[in-house]
C-alpha cells in the first residue's frame, strides 16, 4: 500500500519537520541509511506537556508525546527522501522518557511510537528498540526520541 493513502485512510496529517534547535542537522542519509536526530514531539512547534513521566504527565500524556515525536520523524522522512514509499524498513527507535524516581514503564510511553510506526508502515515499520529513563531533558518535554531506517533507491 502507498505509504500516503495509508496515512489518508488512518487519518493522519503529518505535521512540518521540526527544525534543529541547536548546532545539528535534523537527518544524515549514508548510502541506503537514514538517521534522523531526536526530537521532543513539538505539536506546531509547542510542547504540549512538560515535566516529569509519573509526576506532572501521566503515562497517557507520555504515549501521546512518544506519537507525536514519530509523527515528526514521519514527517522529516518524508522531508529527507520526498516520498514515503522509498522507507525499506525502521531499524530502530531510541528513546528517552524524563522520569520520575519510581517510574519504570519507559517501554510502554515508547510504544506510543512504535505503534504508530508499525500503523503507517506495517510489518516494515517493526522496528528494534531501547527504551531509556533520564533525569531531565530539554525544555523539561516528556520524551525524546531517534530513529534510523532503511531506504530504497
Amino acid at each position: 500500500m502507498k505509504i500516503e493513502a495509508r496515512l489518508k485512510e488512518l487519518g493522519i496529517e503529518l505535521p512540518n519537520p521540526p527544525t534543529p534547535a541547536a548546532n545539528y542537522i535534523g537527518y544524515v542519509r549514508a548510502g541506503n541509511i537514514l538517521f534522523i536526530g531526536g526530537n521532543i514531539g513539538r505539536v506546531n512547534g509547542l510542547i504540549k506537556y512538560r515535566g516529569k513521566v509519573g509526576a506532572e504527565v501521566t503515562l497517557e500524556q507520555a504515549y501521546e508525546a512518544a506519537r507525536n515525536c514519530g509523527l515528526n520523524h514521519i514527517a522529516t522522512m518524508k522531508a529527507a527522501l520526498g516520498d514515503l514509499d522509498k522507507v525499506e524498513r525502521i531499524i530502530k527507535v531510541i528513546g528517552w522518557v524524563n522520569t520520575a524516581p519510581g517510574f519504570t514503564d519507559m517501554p510502554k510511553v515508547m510504544n506510543g511510537e512504535s505503534d504508530l510506526l508499525v500503523q503507517v508502515f506495517g510489518e516494515n515499520g517493526r522496528h528494534t528498540r531501547a527504551a531509556l529513563g533520564v533525569s531531565s531533558l530539554s525544555q523539561d518535554a516528556p520524551v525524546e526520541s531517534e530513529v534510523t531506517l532503511l531506504v530504497r533507491d
